[in-house]
């Protein structure tokens, strides 16, 4: 395992995984651990790899961005992506990421699509185990099952609610980095503090309600009430696991009680916030 320490800073800087195609080159196994370690706000520029990734943080959220969308990501799930995905990332909060990388043969019959998926406790010691290695660690019995016993954990179908589908579509993609971003705010943060409605966004765009509603959704397969407040539950999260009141999370989200943010929370995610602050960095 490699560990590196991105600098302390909000301004995106290259991707720290310098060397991984040798790395991979000389390692006997298809899968090879890395660790770096960023602090708050910082943004790491957008790169691909030539081998299939899987970014899991094992504290802190972790935003990962692609072409075809978002994924916001607290330490119960990761990120899988595919073989030559272009994909930047951005801190939420200081955050420990355990990345793996697999060889894309190896990964033929995982997930053939950039998911996010669970990561149970078992799955968790085995990405800690492997990112652990040495990259030159000859491939006993031992390493060779806890590989083959990784890879059949990754075979699991993805978990959808964590995804904020980015469209192509110009004007649709305006409207969604205002959301997110809360017009050049600090990121997921600021999307509770955009208020602007569907007819606000129409009449910005000099097209009808109904016209808008209709490219919003074809550009994002979701409708523009259902998005925004994904993005706002999603907005939520760190603030939950650094331990804030539910009702101020709740109003900084944009809902007007903790009852009605904690009826979206767990339909969004399936559990209550509670239950999701309490769990902390632990999955």
């Amino acid at each position: 395992m490699r560990t590196t320490h991105a600098p302390a800073s909000a301004a995106a800087v290259p991707c720290s995984h310098t060397g991984l195609p040798e790395l991979q080159a000389a390692a006997p196994l298809p899968v090879t651990g890395v660790a770096a370690d960023y602090p708050a706000g910082l943004e790491v520029e957008e790169h691909s790899h030539e081998c299939c990734q899987l970014l899991y943080a094992v504290q802190g959220v972790l935003e990962v961005r692609a072409g075809s969308g978002r994924w916001v990501v607290p330490p119960t799930r990761g990120v899988w992506l595919r073989s030559g995905v272009p994909h930047g990332l951005r801190m939420r909060g200081a955050v420990q990421v355990r990345s793996l990388f697999v060889d894309a043969q190896a990964a033929a019959d995982l997930p053939g699509t950039d998911c996010v998926i669970e990561v149970s406790p078992l799955l968790r010691e085995l990405i800690s185990e492997v990112a652990r290695w040495p990259a030159s660690i000859p491939p006993g019995r031992r390493e060779s099952m806890v590989v083959e016993l990784l890879l059949q954990e990754l075979r699991q179908p993805p978990v959808v609610p964590f995804h904020l589908p980015w469209p192509q579509d110009a004007r649709m993609a305006a409207v969604c980095h205002a959301l997110a971003e809360g017009d050049g705010a600090d990121g997921f943060a600021a999307a509770a503090a955009a208020t602007a409605t569907a007819a606000d966004w129409a009449a910005r765009l000099a097209m009808g309600e109904k016209t808008f509603h209709r490219h919003f959704l074809q550009a994002t397969g979701m409708s523009f009430g259902r998005w925004r407040q994904r993005a706002r539950l999603l907005s939520s999260m760190q603030a939950l696991l650094a331990g804030r009141p539910i009702v101020q999370v709740a109003l900084e989200a944009g809902y007007e009680s903790h009852s009605a943010y904690s009826l979206a929370f767990r339909r969004q995610f399936g559990m209550p916030p509670s239950a999701f602050g309490a769990r902390g960095d632990r999955p």
